[in-house]
């Protein structure tokens, strides 16, 4: 798992539930933990619940920035977009994250930045669960896939199988997951970049022949939720 091998924007879409934001803050981490100066930023106005924002004050606490996309009030969350998320994209200093809304009407946010996110700057990877009704099979996967291209007008440059069934998951869940996302990059001609595996399975799956693995911690969800 090279992930220094990513560009420096790292912009993460994906179906509602694929586990985007999860991907998302354990990629923030990561980049934090070998000593670069991070930011993330949640561009999700669409879904209110499970978002990056959630983990502002651990990821601050790590020496992660962190970027908004509401305006907080009292017993209001109101879907605004920082002004902030432009400094990463202009400070190379940065190694950036960007959480972007699910389906492609989430990937509309990029649309104001299209002039700063030039092909070959910046990696879109697309967050593949095949637990998903929309996300299951080949040809509704690359339907899917092909709409969030057109919407955000952004090449996806990656996919990153997330299947997963939260605390349920199974190797052999991921091992299904893999499967489909070597059959969409078949299909798309975009490379399979990564396999999210819960901590505890990486050894398993392992054994299984699964590559390209990269190990998640569970940050998004509380221990009673499932």
């Amino acid at each position: 798992m090279a992930i220094s091998d990513d560009k420096r924007v790292r912009i993460i879409v994906g179906h509602y539930g694929s586990g985007k934001s999860e991907f998302s803050v354990n990629y923030a981490i990561k980049l934090r933990e070998a000593g670069n100066k991070v930011a993330i930023a949640d561009l999700d106005v669409v879904n209110l619940y499970f978002r990056s924002r959630e983990k502002t004050e651990y990821l601050e606490s790590l020496g992660i920035r962190f970027i908004a996309s509401s305006i907080k009030a009292d017993a209001v969350d109101i879907p605004s977009i920082s002004g902030e998320v432009l400094a990463p994209l202009t400070d190379e200093s940065y190694e950036y994250v960007m959480d972007i809304g699910g389906d492609h009407v989430g990937a509309r946010t990029l649309g104001r930045y299209n002039d700063l996110l030039v092909e070959g700057k910046y990696d879109m990877f697309f967050v593949l669960n095949a637990n998903r009704p929309e996300t299951m099979s080949v040809d509704s996967t690359v339907q899917y896939l092909r709409k969030i291209e057109g919407t955000s007008r952004k090449r996806i440059t990656g996919i990153v199988n997330n299947t997963h069934m939260l605390s349920y998951t199974t190797a052999e869940d991921i091992i299904r997951g893999n499967k489909l996302a070597r059959e969409v990059a078949i299909a798309t001609d975009i490379p399979v970049k990564y396999n999210v595996v819960r901590e505890d399975l990486v050894e398993e799956v392992t054994k299984a022949g699964i590559i390209d693995v990269f190990p998640v911690k569970i940050y998004m969800r509380e221990d009673w939720m499932v």
